[in-house]
């Protein structure tokens, strides 16, 4: 076990983390309304990056820590790269907070943030040792991490992050992780899933907090807004969602190339989300949209698991052919977007990123089939970073669509009528809309494995 030692990370620039306003301020016409919106409409002030850049460095760490203790344990030949990985979101981390306390106080962070990563290393390596005392040791170190953790968070906001209350979370984020991770072991797949999923919205919770003692304590800084609006609760629910099921499709397929026990429960992590898919979509646009939203999932699932296949095969024409079919699927699912959006958020931004969110997920499969998992580790990142732009994009246009429904101090119950002849819906239920579409693509592994074994 190496993690320790671990300091060649695999850079992802903090700029990456905060979503750009390409596809945001891409609406044009609409515009007028959007600035004439109050600052409760707005998913783009300082306090909503801030609190955006959080949620995707914390809820990355959360991800890339449970998946490095399963390649660790595995025995993996991607380990180094996996925990390589976990490090580089950790100096991502460092950065941000570096941005708001200085480099001093990133110094300090950074040392306490990374020795509980090490202690989690040591648990694993206790583990594949069946070490009781080994993992009793470090299970003892991670309690002294957490008040040591929690006080720095105290002092740093001035008291506006008790240390009591920090450490309970601390309490929950280490009990999720180990638990899953236990559970890894054991072969109940099912449950390490569920609890890494668990983790992962942990974490948005605390970036939440975190962002929102930060704003109170400088509000100079952030242009004296505020990260916990309607508006922005809907942009990092969208960017959670995004963002976990990018990291977790690729090590789905990750799974699938390696005929990992853990395949279908990996999936059916991905599978969580989708659900009520059909659903969402039939309760917004009436059944007969349900029905051509599943006519055309199913199809792009297809594709997908034609270049796995094809992949798998050496067949260099047939992968060729599933992209061009994803290529004309893109399309198909950019102009429903359009107008589902009508028009806020154009077909063609959302060709170009649906284009490169395609391109990331092959691009890191493609290379952990070779064996690059620099490559694949790199392209992973990229991905997970990307899906805050559809995030940032989307929320944007959903809320200049429908600006009255999020000048409040909660969440709204309902929304207006889409303009596509759907019914009235919650924002929650446009939410999954809006999330499935992106994400249905991504399931593709588990028609594979089904091919696989037929």
């Amino acid at each position: 076990m190496k993690l320790n030692k671990l300091l060649v990370a695999l850079p992802l620039t903090l700029s990456l983390l905060v979503p750009t306003a390409a596809l945001a301020d891409s609406h044009g016409s609409h515009s007028t309304t959007a600035s004439a919106s109050s600052e409760a409409a707005n998913t783009a002030t300082p306090a909503a990056e801030l609190r955006i850049a959080l949620d995707t460095v914390l809820n990355e760490h959360a991800f890339l820590a449970v998946e490095a203790m399963r390649k660790g344990v595995d025995g993996a030949e991607d380990f180094d790269q996996a925990s390589g990985a976990l490090l580089a979101n950790a100096d991502d981390l460092k950065a941000a907070v570096a941005s708001v306390y200085g480099d001093e106080g990133a110094a300090q962070f950074d040392e306490i943030w990374k020795s509980h990563i090490g202690y989690f290393v040591d648990y694993v390596t206790a583990t594949a040792n069946d070490d009781q005392a080994g993992k009793d040791k470090a299970l003892a170190d991670l309690e002294e991490y957490k008040k040591t953790q929690a006080a720095f968070f105290d002092t740093a906001t001035e008291g506006r992050l008790p240390a009591a209350a920090v450490q309970e979370g601390l309490d929950m984020h280490v009990d999720q992780l180990i638990k899953s991770f236990d559970a890894y072991v054991a072969g109940d797949f099912e449950t390490s899933y569920a609890l890494e999923r668990e983790s992962i919205k942990h974490m948005s919770m605390f970036a939440e907090s975190l962002s929102i003692a930060i704003t109170d304590q400088f509000p100079d800084k952030f242009e004296n807004t505020s990260p916990d609006t309607p508006a922005i609760d809907l942009r990092a629910s969208l960017n959670t969602t995004f963002t976990e099921h990018a990291g977790l499709a690729v090590m789905a397929m990750q799974d699938g190339a390696d005929g990992a026990e853990s395949f279908d429960q990996a999936s059916a992590a991905l599978l969580a989300n989708a659900d009520d898919l059909t659903a969402a979509v039939a309760s917004v646009y009436g059944e007969e949209a349900g029905v051509q939203f599943e006519e055309i999932w199913k199809s792009h699932i297809g594709y997908f698991v034609d270049y796995v296949v094809a992949t798998g095969e050496g067949n260099a024409e047939a992968q060729e052919k599933a992209k061009a079919d994803l290529d004309a699927y893109i399309v198909e699912q950019a102009a429903l977007l359009d107008a589902a959006t009508e028009g806020r958020v154009p077909a063609d931004a959302l060709e170009e990123g649906l284009t490169a969110h395609v391109s990331q997920l092959i691009a890191s499969f493609d290379s952990y089939v070779a064996g690059d998992y620099d490559a694949a580790y790199s392209s992973m990142r990229e991905a997970y970073a990307h899906m805050t732009m559809p995030a940032a994009g989307l929320s944007a246009a959903i809320v200049d669509q429908f600006p009255e429904q999020f000048k409040g101090t909660e969440m709204p119950s309902e929304m207006p009528k889409t303009g596509m002849g759907g019914t009235e819906t919650s924002s929650m239920e446009f939410m999954w809309l809006v999330g499935g579409l992106m994400l249905a693509g991504l399931l593709t592994t588990i028609g594979l494995r089904t091919r696989r074994q037929n």
